[in-house]
């Protein structure tokens, strides 16, 4: 699960453009949002985007799950876990 997580880091710098943040900037357990790394709706589709063509995972913009799944890393690696282990990839 730490690869997973350190690939979701990269995946968030990669997607978003992040320049001046590493992996090692970006707690698991810290808000993806607001108050943590600070993103924002803008990003969250960019994001969103970035794991469906990773991932092949399909969120609702506007569903409450998904707002669980983008809250911070650790949640984000729950999500692909099981989405790939359904899928029998892990």
């Amino acid at each position: 699960m730490n690869e997973l997580k350190v690939e979701l880091k990269k995946l968030v710098i990669d997607a978003l453009e992040l320049e001046d943040i590493t992996v090692d900037d970006i707690d698991s357990s810290e808000p993806l949002f607001l108050d943590g790394l600070g993103l924002d709706s803008i990003d969250a589709l960019e994001l969103g985007l970035a794991l469906q063509k990773r991932y092949n995972i399909k969120l609702a913009a506007d569903s409450e799950k998904t707002r669980k799944h983008f809250a911070s890393i650790n949640n984000l690696a729950e999500l692909v876990a099981s989405h790939e282990s359904a899928r029998g990839e892990i």
